[in-house]
């Protein structure tokens, strides 16, 4: 019991360090409320709607085809998430590798010249991993049908086939590389085992975890309303709740995008320039234990930051991160090999919505005419 204490105790201490000494992953900007600091809207215009970007296609999403991260090192990466998160290599071409995530998505690791990923922001180093773009299955797949549902909403989709895969790759409102597929390509390719071996040596002993979840993509773009009427009326994905700042969309039983950024009503995000990017991404993993994940990390020599993402008011008037062993959504954030931010989580598809409940602000609890 006393060890078990004083670890709890450490862990307490960690959380309580990284928010204040500004270190701690940000949630919502109107988290703590409105009318104040990032969040400078009453809670009614913040969460105002706005005119839908185009009308519903009618199309579901039916699963994560792929993710494409490009990496300085990409087997070394392959190798990390095969020993940490359980991934297999589907293949390896020399120039690239495709990793399974489980039985329902992919991660294609794609090697990518250092000077390629520019600079990195003032006081940081130059990113070594990015992810550049993603993919998503959709039903009623007909070409034709879909080439024209594109085009006729202002986008201009390029088609991408082999064989019998079919996609069209098109812009979001941000000119993110989006991917729209039949079922014909990964999704399918991943029901069959795979023979590949991974190239790169394993970077510590597998951890036996398995990667059962896609807990959320951290998507950050210039305007989330806009993009959350993007996505949603083109792709299905199924909205939570307009916090003033962002979104979290689900994306059918196959995990959730959080889409956070700039509020068309404040103008000088208004006036912004458009770009979007995903800054981390979150997996849920079984099996699940705060001390044993923690423990599992640090043996291998990797950080093991604590984010619950709910906090509370502490002595001195300083926000306190919310208690691991009691918070609605328990999480770390660690580094991989290239330098990606990569969260894990113990939420599965029964707690999709733990983190989104977990930092809804008070007014909207009472004020749910907001949160359509």
């Amino acid at each position: 019991m006393t060890s078990f204490l004083s670890r709890r105790t450490l862990l307490d201490g960690l959380a309580a360090c990284a928010v204040t000494s500004g270190t701690a992953i940000a949630q919502g900007a109107c988290r703590d409320g409105y009318g104040q600091g990032r969040c400078p809207l009453p809670a009614a215009q913040a969460t105002a709607p706005i005119k839908e970007v185009f009308d519903p296609t009618g199309w579901n999403t039916l699963a994560l085809e792929s993710f494409t991260m490009d990496v300085v090192d990409y087997r070394k990466e392959a190798a990390f998430y095969e020993a940490l998160m359980g991934w297999k290599l589907r293949e390896d071409d020399g120039k690239q590798a495709v990793m399974d995530i489980g039985d329902w998505g992919n991660c294609i690791f794609r090697g990518a010249a250092s000077e390629s990923f520019g600079p990195g922001a003032p006081g940081r180093p130059a990113p070594r991993a990015v992810v550049r773009s993603f993919a998503w299955v959709i039903d009623k797949w007909d070409a034709r049908n879909v080439e024209a549902a594109l085009k006729q909403r202002g986008m201009a989709p390029t088609a991408e086939n082999k064989g019998a895969f079919e996609s069209f790759r098109v812009k979001d409102p941000d000119g993110w590389d989006l991917q729209i597929c039949n079922g014909k390509g990964l999704s399918s390719a991943r029901k069959r085992p795979s023979s590949a071996q991974t190239l790169a040596p394993a970077p510590f002993a597998p951890t036996g975890w398995k990667t059962v979840w896609l807990d959320h993509v951290s998507f950050r773009v210039s305007d989330y309303k806009r993009s959350v009427s993007f996505y949603a009326n083109l792709l299905g994905w199924q909205p939570s709740y307009d916090e003033g700042s962002q979104n979290e969309l689900m994306v059918a039983d196959i995990g959730d995008v959080l889409c956070r950024g700039g509020n068309p009503f404040i103008p000088e995000q208004a006036r912004g320039p458009a770009g979007a990017s995903i800054d981390h991404i979150s997996f849920g993993i079984a099996p699940w234990d705060v001390e044993d994940v923690r423990g599992v990390l640090e043996a291998r020599g990797l950080r093991a930051q604590i984010d619950t993402s709910s906090a509370h008011m502490g002595p001195d008037s300083k926000i306190i991160q919310d208690d691991i062993y009691q918070a609605a959504f328990q999480s770390y954030h660690t580094d991989t090999p290239n330098g990606f931010n990569l969260q894990i989580s113990w939420n599965t598809i029964d707690k999709r919505l733990a983190l989104a409940n977990a930092v809804k602000p008070h007014a909207l609890r009472t004020f749910p005419a907001q949160a359509k």
